[in-house]
């Protein structure tokens, strides 16, 4: 119930273009951008002056941040598999990288900062539903800085 009413599938779950719009990919819900998936080549930097861009799959985004994965929310060791539950409260309360100390900060499009305002026991709720997805195998790209 959480995770659908939040949208993690939004950005998080790529998508195929169906019938009636943007579907997730059939077995790959919540697995993050896919590693493989090429990203179209922008014509005109200048644009992301005034927008933020996403990938066809919804998956990856660019802005003045630079681009930016959604990560694998399955419990596969390229996702959140050896994730513990303090360390998933630590990255959506504190925004930091599988919730690690010393580690950069979540980037846009990921409102960790609205989702830190959700309740203790409504984050381990998700991390225990996460728990329960089918495991798939993907590691995400690393973010790609604005100067790149």
């Amino acid at each position: 119930y959480l995770v659908n009413g939040i949208g993690c599938d939004d950005c998080h779950s790529p998508h195929i273009m169906g019938p009636q719009g943007p579907e997730i990919a059939p077995g790959l819900r919540l697995s993050g951008h896919q590693a493989g998936e090429a990203l179209a080549t922008l014509k005109d930097p200048a644009i992301l002056s005034d927008y933020a861009l996403f990938s066809h799959s919804a998956t990856a985004a660019i802005g003045p941040w630079g681009t930016s994965f959604a990560g694998n929310l399955t419990p596969h060791e390229s996702g959140i598999g050896s994730w513990t539950e303090a360390q998933f409260l630590k990255c959506i309360k504190e925004g930091k990288l599988k919730g690690l100390d010393n580690t950069r900060e979540l980037l846009p499009p990921m409102p960790w900062m609205v989702y830190k305002n959700l309740s203790d026991d409504d984050l381990k709720a998700i991390f225990a539903y996460l728990k329960t997805l089918t495991p798939v195998d993907n590691v995400v790209p690393k973010p790609i800085p604005p100067t790149s």
